[in-house]
This record gives structure tokens, C-alpha cells and sequence, in this order.
């Protein structure tokens, strides 16, 4: 798993990058050059803008492509690009049908089903198949987006602007050109029209859009193979998991996007994957095209020491507690379980990945490769004339980095422990209404205010047990006396003396006491007058948000904040130095969560050359696994029986079920359900996950561990039939001869 907003939002968050998701791209006249020179990169290396691959295309072939790369992107609507999509805010669809039948991850509609459920609708133990149309569930929320067409801009964007001109100038004029030409492209288009940067801000693209937001829920697999295996399987290789659900695109009036409606229909895509069920081999070519999330190949290595020192240990640290607490109340009550399924999921997925990557820095001994290469590169800097600001950007680096690893290391803890707490999350609410309290407004004006405030709760609690995030908040608040000792905000370090450092009477006092631990008493807020502010200003659980929040702002915040400011500065400049100094390599821009393509080959791996782990696994690997005992490994009893019976229909090779299987290809969170294709462009699987020694890819690629994994299309679609039930969907679908 997989999706992009665990450890990519963290970074963001922490750093204050409010453009970390665009740091990727570098100018014209450079990008020409890169792709002009000899392409001595690995071919299962590398994120691929659609609209540059015809500079790949001899690359592709040689590889084993069959078809032109015209047909995976182009701009007159019978690309590839028109049957994928960005779903939701961090995953990849992609359509397998003319009507708008779209496949994905199940992790990835695993909040719509969350949302979908109840304790006596229970889709996670029991699954979702609609049996007609008319029996797909709307998904609240739910947004769907095609990529109709990327245009360089770069020209436009940049023309006259020193390289060296301080960003805050540079971006004050950027983004005057920029909102001209979306509005430009708007009008011309009829697209929505977003114009981001790649290659660290050296280069710019316009990429026009459509939104649909009518997606309804078509087939859901129950935990037990959807999730099987759970965490213990998550972010590993072999693996046994049916990742995969099922929704469908729905369209108003001209095939346009619309609100939910029952007068909708499917949408109708001229473009769509077609189906082929013939398997794969070792060697096999392979693509992955999807929305890979954030990646930072070319960072500094002190950026990456501040990674590996600081931000992954401290999550993984106090995550570690929240999955404790978590799964022990979940385990308790089913009902839960189901609150908690979804977060529980986000966390663990975070938490895993980052222990893997950590363990993979370190196997490939990565820092001692940037500090390498950055001894080579300060060699070579120091004779250019063409780029005199090169010979000091790296001294740069180490001022910056290392001056903000305290700031840091406070904000980690902050966000990871107090803020990680749900109650003291929800007093955000609390904060608006005592702001609401202060505003001059009429008395209908306030309560109207105050109400839809209010209202905007109810998804909170319908998914939040007090007793289980009391338990979270004794257990994160313990850790977080524990580490910031003389670095607590002072107001909240005189709270925590009140109590005597007792966390536990603590914890007493502000749930037993908290306005937000009572959404009866919090619907009354909506009723109150500018003199009740002050029972706000006492709320126990908001007074530890105002703390953190007032300590953050007025001593943290600005000092990361010039940090980022000054590291995306010298981010840019650096990435262009290292395409002058090494010419012979093919660069690609850092994942953005914009439209990529990747390539690489099937492949078996033995990651510390002893172990061989087979390319593919199959029904036999999941049944020989079965524990009844332990829900992640307990096998639904239909499916037993269908392997008992071998009923296996036409998805069976050679006698076995196949389902899943690796490739080399350079994924990223955000890949999560992104189409995994075979020569001619038709879908052979799904891509869901990475083999936990590769999960470090995200800053260094290694073809000899780096793996992605998929779900094979065989296991989906005997899955959809024979154990779902909803053979109907298949005759919808095309399949390659």
C-alpha cells in the first residue's frame, strides 16, 4: 500500500513544504540537453512524463515495447491517458470498460467503504457486489480526474528570470504568467487547467483536467482478501492480498461531469484497457502509468540525514504506540473495528513503509553514496565559469540543514504525539467556534455560523470511540514528556505540572471534561452568545491544542519556514548544477503526483542474494497460509471451498489461481492502483504495493531490490465471478485476443 498521503504529507507538514508536491522540474534548454545525450539509465528506472516519451520511445522498444507511443499519450482522446485517473486525492483508477467501470486498489476505496458501513452493512467482512446497476452505491465525496492533455510552458513561465533571482521575486512573477495561462487554457480548453512545476521549478507544465465527482461503488472484496495478510503482509514480498475494488464513473447530461444524480448514466470513454488474461513470465516487458505521489532522488545529503535521523524514527516511534492502543480496542469490539479500520490502515501503511525505508538506506548504504558523489560534484563545481554560483551550493546545504534539526525534532513530536490525539485534534473545531465568538455578528448571523460549524462534526464521531483515543492519549502524551523535556510549550508544560506529571489523571480530567468529547453538549455551541467564549478558553482538551498550536507558530513555524523557502532556492539551482555535471544521464523529474509512465520487466528477486523469491504467487500460497485463528490470515470460507472443488472457471494456469506478481518498475506512493500494462498496452494487473527492501526508492533506486508489486487481472476477475458473484460486470469488458 501505498497511497501517497502518509509519509509524503508528514514531509510536507513537518518542513513546512507547502510546495513539496511540485518540487520537480528544471528548465528548457536543460531538458532538451538531457534527453539528447546517451541514455545510460536503467530502463526499470525512472518517471516518465507521457507527453516527452517519444524521446523513449527507442529505449521502449528496445525493451520490448510493441506499440507506439502515441497511443499511450496523445492529445486527440484515443491515448492511454483517457482511461486513467487520479482517484481520489492520492491513488491511480483506471477504466476497464466503455461505461465507465473503473478498477483501483482496495485500499484505495477503503474509506468509501468505511463510509459505506455499519455494523449490520459490514463490507468488510462480508464484501460489496452489486448485482445491477442500479444496486451501485454513490460514494460521498468521491472525486475521479483525467489528464486530457500536458503542455511545456516553461518558456512562458520563465522567460527573462535569472536563474539565480531569489525565489520570492522569481515566484511573485511566475505566478502572475502562470495564472494567465490557466485562465488561458481554460477558456480555449473547456479543461480545467493547472500549471505545475517539475525538475525543482526548472521547467513548467500546463496539464488540463476533468473532474467527475457521481463514482459509485460496484464491487467490494471482504478483508479476507482485499486486506488478507494485513499489516504483517503490508509493504512485503511474496504477497497474497486480492488489492483490489471495483467502482463506476457516472456522468450528467453531454457526458460531462455532474453532481450526484439519479438521472446520471455511466460514463462513456471512447478509451479504455483492454483485458489480457494470457499471463506473464519471467522477462515479460511491463509498464506502470499512474499518479506516483512524491519522490527526492537528487536531495542533498543532509536532507537525507534529517530523514533517517529525524522524521522516520520519531513517526515510526509514536505510530508504533497508536497501532498498539488501536488494534488492542479493535480486537476487543467489531464496532470498533470498523471506526478505526481506515485510520488504522493509513498509519500502519505509513509506519511500515518508513521501517523499510530506513532499512534500505542503510543496506545500500546511500548516505555514503550522496556524500560520494557530492565530493565529485564540489571537485567539478569549483573549476565552472558558466555556473558561478555551483562551487557553493553545497556549503550552502550545510548551513541550512543543519540548522534546523532541533525545530525540527520539536515538530515531529508535536504533530506525532499531542496532535496525533484525536480530542486534541477535534479542539481545531473549538478554536473556530471561539473565533466565530469574537467576530461582530448579528445574533442570527452567529448561530447560523455556529451551527454549520457544528454540523460539519458529525463525520467525526461517527468514527471516533473516547475510551480508545483516551487510551492513545495517555500512551502518546507519556512518550512526549519523555522526549521534550525543556522543550514542552511553557503553557502546556504548566498544565502537565498540575497534574503532578500524572498523564493518567490527566487524561481523566480532559476527557471526563472536554466539550469535545461529548457531541451531545457540543451540538449546544451552536446556541451560544460572545460571553461563552470563555468556557472554550477552559475547555481541558483545547487549552493542550492552543499550547502546541500558539508555540508552533509564534517558535517553530517561521524558522522552518525559512528553511523551506531557502532549501527549495537552493533545490533548484542544485539540480541544474548536477545536469551540467553529468551529461550522460538521462534525468527525470521527481514524482508530483502528476501523470507518469514507468517501465521495467517482470522479475523474481533475491534481495541479499541468498533468499530467492519467486515473480508470482498463487491460490495454493494463500490457502497454505490460512489461520482461522488470525483474522488477517483467515481465508473466507467460499473461497476455500471454491479451491477445495477447483472451481477455478477459465482463470486458472496450469491447474493454479495466480495472484499477484513483481516487475522492476520505479513506483511511488500514489501508484497505488495504477494500471499495470504488457507490451500492447492491455491490463494484466494492478499495481499496489512495494517489496519492503525497495521501499526507499522514494530517494534511491536499486534495480536489484526495487519491486512492484500487482495484483494479477486473472485473480481479479475470478474473484469478481466466481467468488463475487457479479459475472454481469465482465460482459461489459473487452478482452484481448
Amino acid at each position: 500500500m501505498r497511497g501517497i498521503v502518509l509519509k509524503d504529507k508528514v514531509l510536507m507538514e513537518m518542513v513546512g513544504l507547502q510546495n513539496f508536491l511540485n518540487r520537480s522540474i528544471f528548465g528548457f534548454v536543460f531538458f532538451a540537453m538531457c534527453f539528447a545525450v546517451p541514455q545510460r539509465t536503467l530502463a526499470r528506472e525512472g518517471m516518465w512524463i507521457p507527453a516527452t516519451l517519444a524521446s523513449r520511445e527507442a529505449n521502449m522498444k528496445l525493451e520490448g515495447l510493441t506499440i507506439p507511443v502515441k497511443d499511450i499519450y496523445n492529445e486527440d482522446g484515443t491515448g492511454l491517458n483517457n482511461a486513467i485517473v487520479l482517484f481520489g486525492r492520492g491513488c491511480t483508477g483506471e477504466l476497464i470498460s466503455g461505461k465507465g467501470l473503473l478498477l483501483t486498489n482496495h485500499h484505495c476505496g477503503y474509506g468509501s467503504a468505511q463510509r459505506l458501513s455499519s455494523t449490520d452493512k459490514d463490507y468488510f467482512s462480508y464484501g460489496y457486489w452489486a448485482m445491477k446497476p442500479e444496486e451501485e452505491l454513490p460514494c460521498q465525496g468521491l472525486t475521479v480526474t483525467f489528464i486530457r492533455k500536458m503542455a511545456d510552458v516553461t518558456d512562458r513561465v520563465l522567460k527573462g528570470l535569472p536563474d539565480t533571482l531569489n525565489d520570492k521575486t522569481r515566484d511573485s512573477i511566475a505566478m502572475k504568467r502562470i495564472t494567465a495561462i490557466e485562465e488561458e487554457y481554460r477558456k480555449q480548453s473547456g479543461y480545467d487547467a493547472t500549471v505545475k512545476p517539475f525538475y525543482q521549478s526548472n521547467q513548467y507544465w500546463v496539464i488540463l483536467s476533468e473532474t467527475f465527482s457521481d463514482i459509485r461503488l460496484v464491487g467490494f472484496p471482504p478483508n479476507g482478501i482485499g486486506k488478507f495478510g494485513g499489516d504483517a503482509e503490508n509493504w512485503v514480498w511474496p504477497r497474497h492480498t486480492g488489492d483490489f475494488s471495483i467502482f463506476r464513473v457516472y456522468a450528467g447530461a453531454g457526458n460531462k461531469p455532474a453532481n450526484y444524480d439519479k438521472a446520471n448514466k455511466p460514463y462513456e470513454s471512447g478509451r479504455f484497457f483492454h483485458i489480457n488474461t494470457s499471463g506473464v513470465k519471467e522477462g515479460d516487458f511491463t509498464m506502470v502509468y499512474g499518479f506516483p505521489g512524491t519522490t527526492d532522488e537528487y536531495a542533498y545529503s543532509g536532507r537525507l540525514r534529517q530523514v533517517t535521523g529525524i522524521i522516520d524514527p520519531i513517526a515510526i516511534q509514536a505510530r508504533t504506540i497508536r497501532l498498539d492502543v488501536w488494534n488492542k480496542h479493535a480486537a476487543a469490539d467489531r464496532a470498533v473495528f470498523l471506526k478505526y479500520t481506515a485510520k488504522n490502515a493509513g498509519i500502519a501503511n505509513g509506519w511500515k513503509k518508513w521501517k523499510g525505508e530506513l532499512e534500505g538506506l542503510e543496506l545500500n548504504k546511500v548516505m555514503d553514496k550522496k556524500i560520494a558523489y557530492e565530493k565529485k560534484f564540489q571537485k567539478w563545481a569549483d573549476k565552472q565559469t558558466d555556473l558561478p554560483f555551483a562551487n557553493d551550493l553545497l556549503n550552502q546545504f550545510k548551513n541550512e540543514t543543519g540548522g534546523v534539526d532541533t525545530l525540527m525534532y520539536m515538530d515531529m513530536y508535536n504533530r506525532e504525539t499531542v496532535m496525533g490525539i484525536e480530542l486534541v485534534q477535534q479542539s481545531a473545531l473549538l478554536d473556530k467556534a471561539l473565533g466565530c465568538l469574537r467576530l461582530p455578528l448579528s445574533d442570527s448571523a452567529l448561530a447560523d455560523t455556529l451551527k454549520k460549524l457544528v454540523a460539519g462534526a458529525d463525520g467525526f464521531y461517527k468514527n471516533y470511540d473516547l475510551p480508545t483515543d483516551k487510551d492513545e492519549f495517555t500512551a502518546l502524551m507519556t512518550l512526549y514528556a519523555a522526549h521534550m523535556k525543556g522543550k514542552m510549550p511553557v503553557a502546556l508544560e504548566a498544565i502537565y505540572k498540575s497534574f503532578g506529571g500524572d498523564i493518567a489523571k490527566w487524561a481523566d480530567f480532559v476527557f471526563a471534561g472536554s466539550l469535545a468529547a461529548n457531541p451531545v453538549l457540543l451540538q449546544q455551541l451552536s446556541g451560544w452568545k460572545p460571553g461563552d467564549s470563555v468556557r472554550i478558553q477552559n475547555d481541558p482538551a483545547w487549552q493542550i491544542w492552543h499550547a502546541v498550536s500558539q508555540a508552533s507558530a509564534e517558535k517553530i513555524a517561521p524558522g522552518l519556514s525559512r528553511y523551506s523557502a531557502n532549501l527549495r532556492y537552493l533545490n533548484r539551482l542544485y539540480l541544474e548544477a548536477q545536469m551540467k555535471f553529468e551529461t550522460e544521464k538521462s534525468f527525470y523529474p521527481d514524482a508530483n503526483l502528476t501523470l507518469r509512465l514507468t517501465y521495467g520487466k517482470v522479475s523474481a528477486m533475491s534481495p541479499d542474494k541468498k533468499t530467492h523469491y519467486p515473480f508470482q504467487t498463487t491460490l495454493d500460497d494463500i490457502i497454505a497460509v490460512d489461520d482461522p485463528q488470525k483474522e488477517d490470515f483467515r481465508v473466507p470460507e467460499k473461497l476455500k471451498d471454491l479451491y477445495l472443488k477447483k472451481d477455478f472457471g477459465r482463470w486458472a494456469d496450469n491447474g493454479k489461481i495466480p495472484v499477484a506478481f513483481i516487475a522492476a518498475n520505479h513506483t511511488s506512493g500514489g501508484n497505488s492502483g495504477s494500471p499495470i500494462l504488457n507490451t500492447r498496452g492491455e491490463l494484466i494487473g494492478t499495481n499496489f504495493d512495494r517489496a519492503y527492501e525497495g521501499t526507499m526508492s522514494d530517494y534511491y533506486f536499486d534495480p536489484n531490490r526495487c519491486r512492484n508489486i500487482s495484483v494479477d487481472i486473472r485473480y481479479t476477475l475470478f474473484i469478481v465471478e466466481k467468488f463475487g458473484g457479479a459475472g454481469w460486470l465482465l460482459n461489459e469488458m473487452e478482452f484481448a485476443k
